[in-house]
C-alpha cells in the first residue's frame, strides 16, 4: 500500500527517512512526499497537528497508521522495503539523545560574537518565523484542541528568540552561553569518541550498504558538519577540524567518505547540507 511521507528539505531528521527511501528500493509511486515547511511553521498548523500532535518531521502515513517519530518512521520503511538491510540497534537511541541534539547544535551560541552571527543568519530567521506562525496559528478556532501544545511551544521558542535578538536579561544570555558550550562539548565527544566506538573501519554499520542505524547516524553527522560551517561533502572534514581543533577520527572520515559517495546521499543533500 502506498505511503505518505511528510518531510522538509532543511530537516535533519526527515533526511533519515529520505535516505532510507532512496536506499531501500522503493519505486517512485510507493511513497508520496509531502513538504511541510518548518521555517514557515507549517508543522504547527492545526491541520498537521491532527495528523501528528507532536508537530514533528518525519511523519509517515502507512496502512491506516500514523508513525510520528524518526525511529518509528524509519523502522516501518525498513520493514516494508523491497531491499532488505540490517535492522537497527541501540545506536539509534544513542544518536537521538538530547545531549547530542543536532537541532540545538544549529542554534547554539557560546559567546556574543556567535550570538550576533546567529541572530543575523538562519537561526534568527527560523526562530522569528516560527514565533510568528505560533502566534497566528494558535488564534485559529481549530487550535483550541491543541492549546497546551501552543502555549508550551510559544514559551520555548519565544525564550530562544529573545536571547538571539538581544531582548533577554543578561543572566538568561549567560545561561544560554553555558548551555551552548556544554552542548558543543557533548557533540564533539560524540564525533570523537561515541560514533567511532560503533563504526567499522570501512563501509557502514550495516555492512557494505547502509543499514537502519546508518540512516540515523549519516543524517546526524551531515547536520553536525553543516553546523561547523561545511557547505559540501568536500569541505566537511576540514570544517569540523577547524571547529573542534583536531582532525576527526579516521573511522569518521572513512564513514563520511562512504556516505557522501552514495547516490542516495547526493540526492537528499542536492540542495546543500542541513
Amino acid at each position: 500500500m502506498a505511503k505518505t511521507l511528510y518531510v522538509f528539505a532543511g530537516s535533519v531528521w526527515a533526511a533519515v527517512a529520505e535516505l532510507a527511501v532512496a536506499e531501500l528500493g522503493y519505486k517512485e509511486d510507493d511513497v508520496t512526499f509531502k513538504t511541510v515547511n518548518l521555517v514557515e511553521g507549517e508543522n504547527f498548523a492545526p491541520s498537521f497537528l491532527k495528523i501528528n500532535p507532536n508537530g514533528t518531521l518525519p511523519t509517515l502515513e502507512s496502512n491506516g497508521q500514523v508513525y510520528k517519530s524518526t525511529a518509528e518512521v524509519t523502522a516501518v520503511l525498513v520493514k516494508d522495503a523491497p531491499t532488505k538491510v540490517k535492522a537497527g540497534s541501540t545506536i539509534i537511541q544513542t544518536i537521538h539523545e538530547e545531549k547530542y541534539d543536532p537541532n540545538f547544535a544549529m542554534l547554539l551560541a557560546r559567546n556574543d560574537a556567535e550570538l550576533t552571527a546567529k541572530s543575523a543568519g538562519l537561526a534568527g530567521m527560523f526562530l522569528s518565523k516560527r514565533q510568528e506562525a505560533l502566534e497566528k496559528l494558535s488564534a485559529d478556532p481549530e487550535a483550541e484542541a491543541f492549546k497546551a501544545f501552543y502555549e508550551t511551544k510559544k514559551g520555548q521558542n519565544g525564550g530562544l528568540l529573545a536571547i538571539v535578538t538581544g531582548k533577554a536579561p543578561e543572566e538568561h544570555k549567560a545561561g544560554f552561553f553555558d548551555k551552548s558550550q556544554a552542548h558543543f562539548d557533548s557533540v564533539k565527544t560524540a564525533v570523537f569518541e561515541v560514533i567511532p566506538g560503533f563504526l567499522p573501519d570501512s563501509g557502514f554499520i550495516g555492512g557494505e550498504a547502509p543499514g537502519e542505524d546508518d540512516f540515523h547516524v549519516g543524517a546526524w553527522l551531515t547536520r553536525i558538519a553543516a553546523t561547523t560551517g561545511a557547505k559540501s561533502a568536500d569541505d566537511a572534514l576540514a570544517a569540523m577540524e577547524k571547529a573542534y581543533g583536531a582532525p576527526v577520527p579516521a573511522k569518521v572520515a572513512a564513514y563520511w567518505g562512504a556516505w557522501t559517495a552514495r547516490p542516495s546521499w547526493k540526492k537528499v543533500y542536492a540542495g546543500g547540507l542541513h
